[in-house]
């Protein structure tokens, strides 16, 4: 039980830092900043490929591995288009 309320306080803290980090960045700069971390959702995906074949629970894990790739999968491609997007504004016609 411990160890649950020391990740979640863990948990809660990286979303307030998130936030302020966040917060503090200019508009010109958060689109390319976001699509370039957005491509960091690599590393989750494998962590969830890592959760998939952990010994355990495996309905479990098998489901919340699932639901990470999906959403990270999300994550990645959606990174790669608005950088692509952004990247098509600055090209000469």
């Amino acid at each position: 039980m411990d160890v649950l309320i020391f990740l979640l306080t863990v948990f809660v803290l990286a979303i307030f830092v998130g936030f302020e980090v966040i917060t503090k960045v200019p508009p010109t700069l958060h689109t390319p900043l976001m699509s370039g971390s957005n491509a960091i959702s690599g590393i989750t995906i494998i962590g969830a490929l890592i959760l998939a074949g952990a010994i355990g629970n495996p309905h479990l894990s098998k489901v919340l591995a699932t639901v990470a790739v999906v959403f990270a999968s999300i994550n990645v491609v959606g990174g790669f288009l608005v950088t692509h997007r952004m990247l098509k504004m600055f090209k000469k016609r």
